[in-house]
Formats: C-alpha cells, structure tokens, sequence
C-alpha cells in the first residue's frame, strides 16, 4: 500500500515522530509519501485554510495513493469542511484514516457522500510512536487488508446483548458540534462509538445529554464509549467522576451503553469503519464484534 500522508488540521509538534513515522511504514514494505502540509506550520495549524483544503484535493487525485494517513488531529477541519468536495473525495477510492479533529472529516463524509472512512491510528502519535503498539497494528493493517475483520474486546456493559447496525462516530466533541447542521449522519438503528481527551466528565455528560436530547442515542442500537482521557478531578467534584456521569446517562438511555471499547487518545486502538456495518455480540463482559461491508 501507499500512504500519503497531509496535516489537515493540527502541525507536526514533533518532527522526529513524523520520520520515525515514515521509517516504520517504509519498514513495512509501504509506500510513503508526505504532503507539504507534514512538514508546515501557520499558527496553530499546519498551513492556512486554503493550503490544508488543497492538500486534501491533492491527496484525493494522487493516483498513486491508496491511504491518506492523517499527521494528527487538533483543530481545523471545522473551519474548511463545508468547502470539502465530498462527491470528488468519495470517487477518488482513497481509503482516509485518523481520528480525532479527523472526526469532522469522517461525519460530514457519511451524511454528505455516504462514504466509509477509518477511524484509527494517525502517524504522528501511532506509527510514530517510539514503542507503537503491536495491537494497534495488527487491528489497523487487518481491517484495510481484508473485507471484513472480527475482533473480540472486553466491554462493561449488559450481557447478552445481539445488535446489528453501521458503525459511526468518532470523537465526541465533534459529533456533539455538528449536531443540528447538514454535516451530522442522519444514522437510525446504528451503533455509535465515542471517545475524547482532555474533557471533564460533567462536559463529557453535558455532551453527552446534548445527544440525548438531539435523539441520537436513542436511535442507536448501542453507545459504545472508548476512553476519556487527559483530564483532573477537582476539589468541586466531590465524588463526581466519569464513572458518575456515565451512570447518569445509562439511567437516562433507552439502548444498552458499554464502556472500555478500546479507542480514543490512547496507545492500544482498534480501527473501525465509519459508515461500515457491524455485528456486535456482547456476552458476560466479553464482545465480538465483526466489522463488514466497509471495502470498496
């Protein structure tokens, strides 16, 4: 395979973790190609508004290209989305990868062009990582080299549970975003998968009951919700804490809730196809899950 990869949002904070990155893939037998948003920075971001939409133009028409490999995530798909030519991307074959601020990317692909996308490792953080994770690897590499890709995981939740449905979400802050805007996947019966970092669990509920409200969760035929990580408890939670939140929101939710699916800002993550299908079996805190219908 080939992977390009661009900077879409957030610049490289560490330029060794990028080459590093790219002697891993090459290691692998892949091809790499980097962008020149990999390698920029304009503010906060890897390059200006205009620069990022082009790499993303440029990626999609790479005939060379088989995965675009997002550097990170951060900021800034928000603020170019709605100029993203879907239909274009969609017919290019490309299979886009990455996962957190790329979450705006994946939703506003599925509501706009029922595209699948996959929500996993970025190089920056995971195939650049000093000690990446073998599961990591072996989840990403087996789900973009097969049709469809089984995995079992421990999950916290209600046993003998069976649903069937597509698998979308990604990271929650973006999913809550684009609630009441064109670029939230109208997704009935599906199962919705959440993770996010550096949120305090009261946020993560308010969001969470923002979806609540909306009829999101309602409409799944399960949450499952990945890690939340780099936050504090503080002298004002008195006990609050996510296990708290995510209690409140179980008492509230009319669908089985799970907890421990492993995804988010972490080092051990599964990948999994946004706009794909997926068969969850759930029995006395062990999950199947097969993951289909997703390859082009």
């Amino acid at each position: 395979m080939r992977f390009d990869i661009l900077a879409p949002a957030g610049f490289a904070t560490d330029p060794a973790a990028v080459a590093r990155a790219v002697a891993r893939l090459s290691g692998l037998g892949h091809g790499v190609h980097l962008d020149a948003t990999a390698e920029s920075r304009w503010q906060r971001f890897s390059a200006p508004d205009d620069a990022r939409l082009a790499a993303i133009g440029r990626v999609a028409a790479d005939p060379d290209a088989d995965v675009a490999l997002m550097l990170r995530g951060g900021f800034g798909l928000t603020r170019i989305v709605d100029r993203i030519d879907f239909d274009a991307v969609g017919r290019s074959g490309k299979r886009w990868l990455g996962h957190s601020d790329f979450t705006a990317f994946q939703l506003a692909a599925l509501a706009r062009a029922g595209m699948v996308t996959y929500a996993g490792p970025m190089a920056s953080y995971d195939f650049g990582a000093e000690q990446p994770s073998v599961f990591t690897f072996e989840n990403c590499f087996g789900v973009l080299g097969n049709r469809e890709w089984t995995v079992e995981c421990a999950l916290d939740g209600p046993s003998q549970v069976e649903c069937s449905g597509v698998l979308w979400g990604g990271n929650l802050t973006m999913v809550a975003h684009f609630v009441g805007t064109p670029y939230l996947p109208d997704v009935s019966g599906g199962i919705l998968f959440l993770e996010d970092v550096g949120e305090h669990p009261y946020r993560i509920e308010r969001m969470l009951y923002q979806l609540l409200h909306a009829g999101v969760l309602a409409r799944s035929r399960a949450v499952l919700l990945g890690a939340f990580t780099g936050y504090e408890l503080n002298a004002n939670d008195g006990g609050y804490d996510l296990v708290s939140a995510i209690g409140q929101i179980r008492s509230r939710v009319p669908v089985p809730v799970f907890t421990g699916l492993p995804f988010g800002h972490v080092r051990e993550k599964l990948t999994l196809p946004v706009g794909g299908r997926c068969t969850l079996r759930s029995r006395d805190g062990i999950a199947s899950m097969r993951l289909f219908d997703y390859a082009a």
